[in-house]
């Protein structure tokens, strides 16, 4: 009987624990109806779906929050309904909502559809709409994001086991760190595959409903125009801007993209199309608002923002009252304006603005942190937490809030509420000058000595020279000297 290396002998378990999840994991794919291999239930799927909506809508780049047009949400979401009617996966909760930001973009994750402010001021119609929402449903419809994350659920259970496999040896910290940017970079973006299945699901769907499939055509090329557009508008070119490489990585130059729609068209079976295959006359009535805001966004909003982010502060409140000029019915503006007054220490303006924001929209969330904020530099913390509370519901992963919510429980001495919320802050911004410290002394407080000493490690390798690096080198030495072994 040859004798084999526990590696080796781990390497079969593992192939075999491999094979296992293979075989418990398939699943018919909605849309090819053939077998796949997927670790994510659909119940998973729609869990996970409305954990991360939140967070997509007043994240990313130019996330805003929702847009508030009950007429244009309702109008809109009866498209939506009807293409979700005709799609493979009916059964599925969805809501329909436009993202308050410039950013021309739409996305879809199970239970949700997103279409931005920027893209749908620059489309031309309904069929246009149509079938962009049909693309991004069709990504959901065909389990891309589910089928990511299985692949990402192997790829670390992977991972793990040739960490332990190579236990006691450099590489396993590189394997696990391997597999954590992985997961990062297969949750990032659509393959090319799946963006070619979802024009084709796009088409499908829009046909079944009566509508002209070379309204695909078109709606790529307002897509194309309307990113120059608005990369110009930020002083870059689309290949130059963060969002759009990365939307260009799995995006193909359009008329790659429209050759590819052409093909998909002539091979889809054809129906009858409805009245002119567009709907435009209604569709140019509906948004004839939105257009109008967005123009307003666009030509000062936007630009006081990127004032602000370049700290002239002056040019920011020139472009923000130009907005408020043109349309003083939009929270976003006067939010901005109250950041504005916060950043020049002026905290009962900013206070006046935020609470302006929150009289047209109790549920604007940067006005709500704006307001917790505010309370916090006035020392009246109970009724920041309230604030916060309120902002945290909305967007939870909010660094600010999150922050600010943390630092109300460490002035109070609530050590233990306090690292709930700086701990997530810390994952955010590691780079923070001071927020290490902060979390070793609460760490210190419910006796976790631990977890403190790694708190003031990484402060010293953040910013050792400033009053917090102080701080965690004298505490880390206290430490290292009450639990280091007597000799």
């Amino acid at each position: 009987m040859s004798i084999i290396s526990f590696r080796t002998l781990f390497h079969r378990v593992l192939l075999m624990g491999v094979l296992a999840l293979a075989v418990a994991g398939c699943a018919v794919n909605p849309v090819t109806g053939e077998q796949e291999l997927m670790l994510v239930s659909e119940a998973q799927e729609v869990q996970l779906g409305n954990e991360l909506y939140p967070n997509a809508l007043w994240s990313g780049e130019g996330g805003g929050g929702e847009f508030r047009d009950p007429a244009l949400k309702s109008y809109l979401s009866g498209v939506v309904m009807n293409i979700h009617r005709v799609s493979h996966r009916p059964n599925l909760p969805v809501d329909f909502a436009v993202q308050n930001t410039s950013v021309p973009n739409a996305w879809a994750i199970p239970g949700h559809v997103v279409m931005t402010r920027g893209l749908l001021a620059a489309l031309d119609n309904e069929a246009e709409f149509a079938y962009v929402m049909g693309h991004e449903m069709g990504h959901v419809s065909a389990r891309h994001s589910a089928r990511q994350m299985t692949y990402s659920m192997l790829g670390q259970f992977l991972l793990t086991g040739a960490a332990v496999a190579m236990a006691g040896s450099e590489y396993s910290d590189a394997a696990l760190t391997l597999g954590s940017a992985g997961a990062g970079l297969i949750l990032l973006k659509f393959s090319r595959n799946d963006e070619l299945e979802a024009d084709r699901l796009g088409v499908q769907y829009m046909t079944r409903l009566g509508y002209d499939p070379r309204a695909a055509l078109s709606a790529h090329r307002n897509l194309e125009k309307v990113s120059d557009q608005y990369a110009r508008s930020i002083g870059q070119s689309r290949q130059e801007s963060s969002f759009f490489s990365e939307l260009l990585s799995s995006h193909p130059r359009t008329s790659i993209r429209v050759e590819e729609i052409q093909s998909i068209i002539n091979q889809t079976p054809r129906v009858a199309i409805s009245g002119d295959g567009t709907q435009r006359q209604r569709f140019q009535t509906a948004v004839a608002n939105i257009r109008r805001v967005n123009a307003v966004y666009v030509n000062h909003y936007d630009k006081a923002v990127r004032s602000l982010e370049k700290n002239n502060a002056a040019e920011a409140l020139s472009f923000v009252r130009q907005a408020i000029a043109q349309d003083p019915s939009q929270a976003p503006f006067y939010a901005l304006y109250g950041n504005i007054m916060v950043k020049q220490n002026n905290l009962p303006e900013a206070e006046r603005y935020f609470s302006k924001a929150l009289s047209i929209d109790g549920n604007y969330q940067p006005a709500l942190r704006g307001m917790g904020v505010i309370r916090y530099a006035g020392n009246r913390y109970s009724e920041s937490v309230e604030y916060l509370q309120r902002s945290l519901k909305l967007f939870p992963q909010d660094p600010a809030s999150n922050y600010f919510m943390g630092m109300n429980y460490y002035r109070t001495r609530s050590y233990r509420y306090a690292i709930g919320y700086l701990k997530p802050f810390s994952e955010a911004v590691p780079k923070h000058p001071g927020i290490h410290a902060i979390l070793g002394q609460c760490y210190e407080a419910v006796g976790d000595y631990q977890s403190a000493y790694s708190q003031y490690t990484m402060q010293l390798k953040v910013a050792p020279n400033n009053d917090a690096g102080g701080l965690a080198r004298s505490r880390s030495r206290a430490i290292e000297m009450q639990f280091a072994p007597k000799k």
